[in-house]
């Protein structure tokens, strides 16, 4: 069953225009007073930031359709390629290829597209905290507007560095200061210590894909594991703090179902489990879509056989990334290699980022279609952005680049690698194995971009790609922000 809250937040979202344009006066402020401050007035001020979250068109939300934020973070690493195929689909005019092998300009279509949608989320936010906190509206969602707002930042100064900076939308594009990414980092850092706190403890029901208190935490322990690279300090001490608190007071554990999309609780499926998966992204087909993942790697005939409808033939991975899982990887299973229906056989191996084979490339099945369906650019599947077993990686390494725990390091690790079926790790810990467990467990949500340039192999060479360079540890700034802003400086190289 669908999550009740959603239903109310998508109404409440279109309450929220027409609770936004009041009359100039004491009058018209004291109505919008009144109604944010009620219950269905801070309904319609947090739905309006959460209705960003979902992805849709355009390169808005997390994650769920293409051209966005989840792109920029997954086709430009080794774990998602897009190759051209031997009938001329997916050539796009070379624009996946480009994110790939680290070609990309100021012009690239995502790139724009997540920068639009971040400030686009970003001024819903600033309006939200100013609407609350006006309206002297419960400090709990005062804070999850701040987090929410923290969190839009976060991804900004992950992907620009320097950004245009602002918490107040009274200020036009070219006044907004570019403000560096150690100062951006420092407010997240001090938003999120503010807030996380005031945030509900309460897991699943309403607070399904809300930010709770959890999931604070959640995304502070990856702030603070990033710090190196954000600020040239490294954090580990406070990464360590910030998932201990999830492990230990959240009340959260690995859950054994990984994969059902029949809609039961599990790791990955339309209905994810609260005992794992700390913040989702909510998808539903008929009123809340989109999810175009797993129909985007499946080849036509394959999702028709499945699903009655025919897949994109896109997505897929390069066969050195599948080959990190052994045999005994509960974890392979994710990859469809090998005769499916609909008389489908996938090859492992690619023969060409230019010239694919139709057929060649594993597919992913850790994001298929879910009922009900309304075509296939709209399926259902909730998105995971914040999980335990993340949480779990993000302590052991922490703990290895800090102190050199081995022994409480390997036991975060095992409990992983034991609910993939594998074998403890009985010799020493080495970072290389937490990167690369991480890849396995995290493949295709969203990490592996942050996670290659945490551990420097983001532009090395590898399959259809030459090393490139260290510029593209950053996305250039739009053109068109330049042109808004001629303030902005440009990020180096580009």
């Amino acid at each position: 069953m669908k999550k009740i809250f959603y239903s109310a937040l998508i109404f409440a979202s279109v309450t929220f225009v027409g609770c936004t344009d009041l009359d100039e006066g004491i009058y018209g402020q004291q109505v919008a007073d009144d109604f944010y401050a009620t219950e269905a007035g801070v309904n319609a001020a947090l739905a309006n930031i959460y209705n960003e979250v979902r992805g849709d068109w355009n390169g808005k939300g997390i994650a769920g359709a293409d051209r966005g934020w989840y792109d920029l973070n997954e086709s430009s690493t080794d774990e998602m390629i897009i190759p051209r195929r031997s009938d001329g689909a997916w050539d796009d005019n070379g624009i996946w290829r480009a994110m790939y092998q680290h070609t990309w300009t100021g012009s690239q279509e995502f790139i724009g597209n997540t920068w639009n949608w971040l400030y686009r989320s970003i001024f819903k936010a600033n309006l939200a905290v100013e609407l609350l906190t006006k309206a002297n509206a419960d400090p709990a969602r005062i804070a999850e507007a701040k987090v929410l707002r923290a969190y839009f930042y976060y991804m900004l100064m992950d992907g620009w560095g320097d950004i245009p900076f602002y918490t107040e939308n009274n200020v036009t594009v070219d006044q907004i200061p570019q403000t560096p990414r150690a100062e951006v980092f420092k407010f997240i850092e001090n938003e999120l210590n503010a807030n996380i706190d005031l945030l509900p403890t309460a897991k699943g029901g309403q607070f399904y894909g809300r930010f709770n208190k959890w999931a604070g935490y959640a995304l502070l322990g990856k702030l603070y594991l990033n710090a190196q690279v954000y600020t040239g300090t490294p954090r580990w001490t406070e990464a360590i703090a910030a998932s201990d608190k999830v492990i230990n007071e959240g009340g959260f554990s690995l859950v054994q179902n990984l994969y059902d999309n029949a809609g039961s609780q599990a790791v990955f499926g339309d209905r994810l489990s609260d005992q794992e998966v700390i913040l989702a992204v909510y998808v539903d087909a008929l009123t809340a879509p989109r999810n175009i993942i797993g129909i985007r790697t499946l080849h036509g005939p394959h999702a028709t056989a499945l699903f009655g409808f025919s897949g994109w033939n896109g997505a897929t991975v390069h066969q050195d990334f599948v080959n990190k899982y052994s045999e005994q990887d509960k974890r392979r299973d994710q990859w469809l290699i090998g005769p499916q229906p609909g008389g489908v056989t996938y090859n492992l191996n690619i023969s060409s980022i230019d010239n694919a084979g139709m057929t060649d490339g594993a597919r992913n099945a850790k994001f298929l279609p879910v009922p009900p369906f309304e075509s296939n650019n709209s399926t259902s599947n909730d998105f995971p952005v914040f999980r335990y077993a993340d949480v779990l990686l993000t302590k052991a390494e922490a703990l290895l680049r800090s102190n050199g725990d081995q022994g409480t390091a390997k036991s975060l690790v095992n409990q992983v690698r034991n609910r993939a079926g594998l074998a403890d790790i009985t010799g020493t810990l080495t970072l290389n194995e937490i990167y690369d467990e991480r890849g396995r467990e995290l493949v295709w949500e969203g990490h592996r971009r942050q996670d290659m340039i945490r551990f420097g192999t983001f532009t090395a060479a590898r399959a259809f790609k030459a090393q490139s360079s260290d510029k593209y540890k950053l996305f250039p700034i739009p053109a068109v922000a330049i042109s808004n802003n001629p303030t902005l400086k440009q990020n180096p190289g580009y």
